[in-house]
């Protein structure tokens, strides 16, 4: 015997709790869908949240390892670890993220430069696209690095947007390990960040990434 659509609804949003499917329930009434509407709607976020992970994924190694380029061409290939360079970080007191903490914790721990890079935290490297770092890292190094950047626009525009990328993403990827709805972002503009950002790095590799992604297919999909 089928189970009855208000049934799972239901036993959906208790295993969930009412609070967590509540956000998908208000946008289903708003729309003047019932509860099963409701409980596609977290499934499709569910699902584009998954699809969302390879091109993140790709897109964090790309930029890590063009910032430890960069970096190494500075301080040589034990960056993390050089005293110049640790003092190049901002030395944040009170709450808040804290660079120079991060890269030390990571740097006890560690043996080598790829050690340290993947463990340091995402907004490590999106810090790492501030002003303060300009003359002595990007400057000299930004084009080299992400050579496939407009090359008509400025040193500091082109870090900044890169900066500003970096954020946006960094948020919809903290929304997605924390299991937070996505749907109400322009995701097809995330998509596009994120390609743009790879495609800095490397076109073919950008090229790669979008044969393999399902995220816009996924975007047609949408309940409603």
């Amino acid at each position: 015997m089928q189970v009855a659509v208000v049934q799972i609804a239901g036993a959906v949003r208790n295993t969930l709790s009412a609070a967590r499917l509540g956000t998908y329930e208000a946008i289903a009434a708003a729309a003047g869908r019932d509860a099963e509407a409701a409980v596609a709607l977290y499934a499709w976020n569910a699902q584009i949240s998954g699809a969302l992970l390879p091109p993140l994924h790709l897109c964090e190694v790309a930029i890590r390892n063009a910032v430890s380029d960069a970096l190494e061409a500075l301080y040589g290939a034990r960056w993390p670890w050089n005293p110049t360079f640790e003092r190049s970080l901002p030395r944040q007191s009170g709450p808040g993220y804290n660079a120079l903490a991060d890269l030390q914790q990571v740097r006890n721990k560690a043996t080598s430069t790829g050690q340290v890079i993947t463990e340091l935290k995402f907004v490590f490297w999106e810090k790492m696209f501030t002003s303060r770092h300009d003359g002595r890292v990007w400057n000299p190094h930004l084009l080299r690095v992400l050579p496939n950047l407009d090359q008509t626009k400025t040193v500091a525009a082109l870090r900044l947007e890169i900066h500003n990328d970096l954020n946006n993403i960094r948020l919809l990827r903290n929304r997605i390990a924390h299991h937070e709805p996505v749907l109400q972002r322009n995701l097809q503009n995330d998509l596009g960040i994120i390609t743009r950002l790879v495609e800095s790095r490397c076109q073919v590799s950008s090229g790669w990434m979008m044969g393999f992604q399902q995220v816009q297919s996924l975007i047609g999909t949408k309940p409603f």
